[in-house]
């Protein structure tokens, strides 16, 4: 069986070439206190903790895909760019409120197993869990007034969006080598993470149960200091509204329609396709997702 190319390569190049330097290219020197209140503070505390996170996800990856060296060769990029998010918004307390500088026990809380999963639809959820925090972020550095803390925002928007791009690179292959198996995992997803409307709770993987034999703490916002935070950043704090909410879903849709190539306008659309690719598996394919080459 012919297999595609490995990414891991081409992306190292393309990430290498963006990276941004933490000492060199964050204007410490801009820092306004009279600009950062407290409140903004544990919000940046939170985030850092919530994006320690990477850690128990990459080693969920690693187990997962021990098949699929290529994507697992892309984790350490991975690991290595959220890591240094939460290192970067850690830094910014450490220099400016070091009182809500997140502890080694609660960052350490935060790590803890996650159950085993289809890879082709946890592929697809942390697709949409990088277009989510992309918006979330963008949202976030509109709602802070203290010029670095904005900047850092917007600099690790940038970031998720770009693994965003990544992850899409890896649904592209997966496609091509398990098609319609990958089609439907992609598909139902999708469906559910772009039905944010039908829910309260906000739609990203650290917001999702991972360990049966640890619920209900088994969501990582479940482990933080304050589990209630997310919630209230987005509704109270940073007012992540509909519109924020629309853009989330039609960026998801957007690339699901490159994807499949075809239009989805909407999520009952993109429900419709998932239908008629179901119909087309058979119960072994439903049951059973192949190793990627």
């Amino acid at each position: 069986m012919k297999t595609n190319p490995m990414l891991y390569p081409e992306l190292y190049k393309s990430l290498e070439s963006v990276r941004w330097n933490m000492e060199k290219d964050i204007p410490w020197d801009r820092f306004d206190a009279s600009r950062l209140s407290d409140e903004q503070a544990m919000t940046v505390k939170m985030n850092a903790i919530t994006e320690w996170a990477a850690l128990p996800a990459t080693e969920m990856f690693l187990r997962d895909n021990a098949h699929d060296s290529d994507f697992s060769a892309f984790m350490s990029i991975w690991f290595f760019e959220e890591q240094k998010h939460a290192l970067v918004l850690m830094e910014y307390l450490r220099r400016f409120q070091p009182e809500f500088a997140p502890t080694e026990e609660e960052l350490h809380a935060v790590r803890f197993p996650f159950d085993p999963a289809p890879p082709l639809e946890t592929l697809m959820l942390h697709f949409c869990g990088e277009v989510r925090l992309n918006h979330w972020y963008r949202c976030a550095s509109e709602w802070h007034t203290e010029p670095v803390i904005k900047f850092i925002y917007e600099t690790i928007a940038r970031d998720e969006a770009r693994h965003g791009g990544a992850y899409l690179r890896y649904m592209k292959k997966a496609l091509a080598q398990c098609g319609d198996v990958a089609r439907a995992a992609f598909a139902k997803i999708g469906v559910l993470m772009a039905s944010s409307r039908r829910t309260d709770k906000p739609l990203h993987p650290t917001n999702l149960h991972v360990n049966r034999a640890l619920f209900p703490r088994d969501t990582v916002q479940s482990r933080l200091p304050d589990p209630e935070w997310l919630e209230r950043w987005l509704d109270k704090q940073i007012r992540f509204n509909d519109d924020w909410e629309k853009k989330v879903v039609e960026r998801v849709l957007h690339n699901l329609s490159l994807l499949f190539e075809r239009t989805f306008a909407t999520v009952q659309e993109l429900n419709r396709y998932r239908k008629t690719i179901a119909a087309r598996l058979s119960p072994s394919d439903a049951a059973e997702q192949p190793a990627l080459a």
